[in-house]
C-alpha cells in the first residue's frame, strides 16, 4: 500500500484528508503537535476517528523540531506528503509573529530537507489566498504577481513556496503548493467566522462584523477542497522541456513545480454567508458592525480553471448547503 505523511494531521483540513487517504487503503503517517492555539480536546476527538484505521500512525510533535522529519522520512520512506502544519490565522501573527516564523517557515525549511534526502514521489505544500495581498484583479489567477502581502501570516506563506521552488529546482523535487480559499465545514476551526457567528447565534450574542459587512469570500467546502487535494497528488509537476509552459499554466519553467487554486470559484458576500448561517440555526444574528482588521482583505476570489485543467475537478458545494452541514454538526457535537 502507497504510504502517506500528512503534518497537521489533527488539524481541521488535516484529519478529512488523512481520513480520505485512509479510506482508500493507503498507509497514513500523521504528524501534529496538538497545539492549544485553539481548544485541543476538538482535535483529540477529530484524531480519535483516525486511530480507529490500523493504518494509522500518530506522531506528537512540531514540524520544527530539528531532524524530526528527517527521521521521520528514513524510517517511512513516504511515497507522498501533505504538509497543512502551519501557525494559522491573520489576526494572531500581529500578537504572536514568532509562532509563525518557527512553524511556517522553520518548519517547511525541515521538511524541505528531509525531502532533499530521501525524496517522495510527490510534495503537496499548503499555501494561501492571503499570499495574493493587496491584489484586487480578481478572480485571482495562480500566474499573477503576488508580491505584496497584508499580514505576516501572509508573508510566511508567500514565503514557503519561494523556499519550495528552489528546492524544487536544485533537486528536482515533485512540488506543488495549494492556496487555499476560505475553508468551512464541519470539525472546522473555532476561530474561524462561521464557528464563531454560529457560536454567537445559537447563544443569543452579537457577531462582529467587519468592515461593516462590506466583505467577499470564496467559501470553499471542505469535502471538496480534500478531494481536489487528492486528486492533485496524481497530478505530478515535471520540469518543462525548454522552458515552454502552456498559456495559464503556474508550472514554473525551472522546475517541476506548481502553484494551484483550490477555491469554489465564486465570491459571496459576507451578509449572504451570515444569512445563510441564520437560515440554518433559525434565529436572526445581532450584527455588531466593525471598520477592517489590520492584516485583512475586502475581498478573495479563486479562479479555479487551473484545478479543472488538471484534476478534471470543480469545488461544487453551494454555502447554504455547507452552512447546514456545520450547523447540523455543531449542534450534535456541542448538544446545542
Amino acid at each position: 500500500m502507497p504510504t502517506a505523511l500528512v503534518t497537521g494531521a489533527a488539524g481541521f483540513i488535516g484529519s478529512f484528508v488523512c481520513r480520505k487517504l485512509l479510506e482508500e487503503g493507503w498507509r497514513v503517517i500523521g504528524l501534529d503537535c496538538m497545539s492549544d492555539y485553539y481548544d485541543v480536546a476538538l482535535k483529540a476527538r477529530r484524531e480519535d476517528t483516525l486511530l480507529a484505521y490500523e493504518n494509522y500512525r500518530s506522531v506528537h510533535d512540531k514540524v520544527e523540531t530539528p531532524g524530526l522529519l528527517m527521521s521521520l522520512f528514513e524510517e517511512e520512506k513516504p511515497d507522498a506528503v501533505i504538509h497543512l502544519a502551519a501557525q494559522a490565522g491573520v489576526r494572531y501573527s500581529i500578537e504572536n509573529p514568532r509562532s509563525y516564523l518557527e512553524s511556517n517557515i522553520v518548519g517547511t525549511f525541515e521538511l524541505l530537507e528531509a525531502a532533499r534526502a530521501y525524496p517522495p514521489k510527490h510534495m503537496l505544500l499548503a499555501s494561501t489566498s492571503s499570499a495574493y495581498g493587496s491584489n484586487t484583479d480578481m478572480p485571482y489567477q495562480e500566474t499573477v504577481k503576488a508580491d505584496h502581502q497584508m499580514s505576516f501570516y501572509a508573508a510566511t506563506k508567500k514565503s514557503t513556496e519561494n523556499m519550495a521552488h528552489s528546492y524544487a529546482h536544485l533537486f528536482d523535487l515533485p512540488i506543488t503548493m495549494f492556496r487555499f480559499f476560505t475553508v468551512y465545514g464541519p470539525w472546522g476551526r473555532p476561530d474561524m467566522a462561521l464557528f464563531k457567528f454560529t457560536k454567537a447565534i445559537l447563544e443569543d450574542k452579537p457577531i462582529d462584523v467587519y468592515n461593516y459587512g462590506d466583505m467577499k469570500r470564496d467559501f470553499t467546502y471542505v469535502e471538496d477542497l480534500v478531494h481536489a487535494i487528492r486528486l492533485l497528488i496524481d497530478a505530478v509537476p515535471v520540469r518543462p522541456e525548454n522552458g515552454e509552459v502552456e498559456e495559464g499554466d503556474s508550472l514554473s519553467p525551472v522546475a517541476p513545480y506548481r502553484v494551484v487554486n483550490i477555491g469554489n470559484n465564486d465570491a459571496v458576500q459576507l451578509v449572504d454567508f451570515i444569512e445563510a448561517i441564520e437560515n440554518a440555526t433559525g434565529k436572526k444574528a445581532e450584527r455588531n458592525l466593525m471598520p477592517m482588521q489590520a492584516g485583512d482583505v475586502p475581498a478573495t476570489w479563486a479562479d479555479a480553471s487551473l484545478l479543472k485543467r488538471l484534476t478534471g475537478y470543480a469545488p461544487q458545494t453551494a454555502v447554504p448547503e455547507g452552512v447546514a452541514n456545520f450547523v447540523r454538526w455543531y449542534r450534535q457535537y456541542y448538544n446545542a
